[in-house]
């Protein structure tokens, strides 16, 4: 069977793609935005430097592809070759039996054209963060995220929320299950990282201030509370720019990683250390620091948009949730609320005793591994039968 990999270069699609090494699959990449290659396995088929522009650049065309997309999609044949274009190239060239897009927005919208086109083609969608939760709301997007759902035939989610909003979009193939979006982790090497919980005194927080992250608002909470946590470290990792000027125009002696300053390895490690791991957006999917914090058994106060953190996180047992991600005050509750727990001998082991289970269970890389080697195979047999 020849697999079709669309989506943008990604650490979790990398992750995702090393599930496949063993298996007899050809697969295929295609680098949707034009990005670069991946740091993936060798038997993957790398289609990349692909875009090419029919006309010079055009002055305003980056403005109309922000604040008029509809508009700009309309035009933007005439302008370069497109996803679609070079999507039709590709499946006439390679055949694929089965095409796997990562993400709605960028990665599936701009190849819907070409999917209408080649009907017989099994299409499988992978549902990241705030692909349907979020966008939803606009006209614009639930009309496409529609129309895409249509199309698809087997659909992917890392929670049980995103399949339900699904269905409520017009979704009525497949759901193949509930993965982590890039898969699991190798519990056992990363035992040497869990640093033991009552030796631990660092509060790690997720520094993302964007369309979606609040970090400031959890580093404003920690502010506020600076004589309460003084016998924490407080270290803020992925931080934006604003998040890092806050940090510096108010002199606070916390440690801060920018948007590159740790590997993947290395954040995992730093969770190792972690007492507390502290995340907080206003949309997400199942949020994958939220799983690193699991894993590595980091105590999590995190954010909980359209339910789906409750999914894995029950309440005051094994985490704390944030129902209101714009509330300072709350944030600022929940973190003193945590250092009072703290003073409790056991409950921060109980909780990490039952966060290792919960990793046991659905994180372990060998448990997810054979999910998603089982999806293609699943995928492969409807195939087959169809023909």
């Amino acid at each position: 069977m020849k697999i079709l990999l669309i989506s943008m270069p990604s650490v979790h699609v990398v992750r995702w793609i090393e599930n496949l090494k063993d298996t007899p699959y050809d697969l295929y990449w295609f680098d949707v935005l034009g990005k670069g290659r991946l740091e993936t396995i060798d038997k993957v088929h790398q289609i990349t430097d692909w875009k090419q522009r029919k006309i010079p650049y055009l002055k305003g065309e980056h403005w109309l592809r922000k604040k008029a997309p509809s508009i700009y999609n309309k035009v933007q044949s005439f302008l370069e070759i497109t996803a679609n274009e070079h999507l039709d190239k590709i499946i006439q060239e390679i055949i694929p039996d089965v095409i796997h897009s990562f993400e709605m927005q960028s990665c599936s919208y701009s190849i819907l054209k070409t999917m209408n086109k080649f009907p017989t083609i099994k299409w499988l969608y992978s549902c990241w963060g705030s692909d349907l939760y979020y966008y939803q709301k606009f006209k614009y997007h639930n009309l496409k995220i529609r129309y895409v759902l249509k199309r698809v035939n087997f659909l992917h989610t890392d929670s049980m929320r995103d399949f339900n909003l699904a269905k409520q979009l017009g979704f009525k193939g497949k759901h193949v299950g509930v993965i982590p979006g890039g898969s699991g982790f190798k519990l056992a090497e990363l035992v040497k990282y869990k640093k033991p919980i009552n030796d631990r005194t660092v509060i790690l927080v997720k520094g993302y201030e964007h369309h979606f992250g609040r970090g400031l608002n959890v580093v404003k909470a920690l502010k506020e509370l600076k004589h309460e946590v003084l016998d924490y470290e407080i270290v803020v990792f992925g931080a934006h720019k604003i998040v890092m000027n806050y940090i510096k125009q108010h002199n606070l002696s916390f440690k801060v990683f920018d948007r590159d300053g740790l590997t993947h390895r290395e954040l995992l490690e730093l969770m190792g250390k972690a007492k507390i791991y502290i995340g907080n957006s206003i949309s997400d999917g199942m949020p994958n620091t939220l799983l690193e914090a699991i894993v590595m058994n980091a105590f999590p106060i995190q954010s909980n948009p359209g339910n789906v953190t409750s999914e894995i996180i029950e309440n005051k047992v094994n985490g704390l949730l944030i129902n209101n991600p714009e509330d300072i005050n709350e944030i600022k509750s929940l973190i003193l609320l945590t250092i009072q727990l703290d003073e409790e001998a056991t409950f921060f082991e109980a909780a990490a005793a039952m966060n290792t289970a919960i990793a046991n269970k659905i994180l372990d890389f060998k448990v997810n591994k054979q999910k998603i080697i089982n999806l293609y195979h699943n995928i492969e047999i409807s195939t087959t039968s169809c023909e």
